[in-house]
């Protein structure tokens, strides 16, 4: 299985090698700049050009959880490999790593000069890697909220 998102809102899932749509969901208000699977893969996450970041469950084919913190359009964002957690990278800035069984933002990564461009948990571990328009790249620590 595939997963993809585009310019017309909508994120598909798509069978492989075949190449036919399985699932198709709606519901962002501006373009999907990022999907990813959680990693139990029952669930997925989106960002948006909206600055939402939305969970989606496959099985209920339907948006469960709407992420609202940032001000800006959200460029990527990422599941933490234990599934309790997902990352998001923004315009405005700023990232931010959301509790999803808490449904709110555990905390906000700050000191990048522009656009935050993407975001990755770097596998089995409190360390996420950001790039950024500023032409620099990241390594935080989500524990301390501190570069390393």
């Amino acid at each position: 299985i595939v997963l993809s998102g585009g310019d017309d809102r909508l994120w598909k899932t798509w069978g492989f090698p075949d190449g036919n749509i399985l699932l198709t969901g709606e519901g962002h208000t501006d373009w999907l700049s990022g999907c990813c699977f959680r990693p139990s893969g029952t669930q997925l996450v989106t960002s948006s050009g909206d600055s939402t970041v939305r969970i989606w469950d496959l099985s209920r084919r339907g948006c469960i959880l709407t992420l609202r913190g940032h001000s800006r359009a959200v460029r990527g964002c990422s599941w933490h490999s234990c599934g309790d957690f997902v990352a998001s990278a923004s315009m405005d800035s700023t990232s931010k790593i959301w509790d999803v069984n808490s449904e709110r933002c555990r905390c906000t990564l700050r000191g990048h000069e522009e656009s935050v461009n993407s975001i990755e948990f770097l596998p089995f571990s409190s360390t996420v890697l950001t790039s950024s328009a500023d032409k620099t790249v990241s390594l935080w620590d989500v524990r301390t909220v501190s570069r390393l």
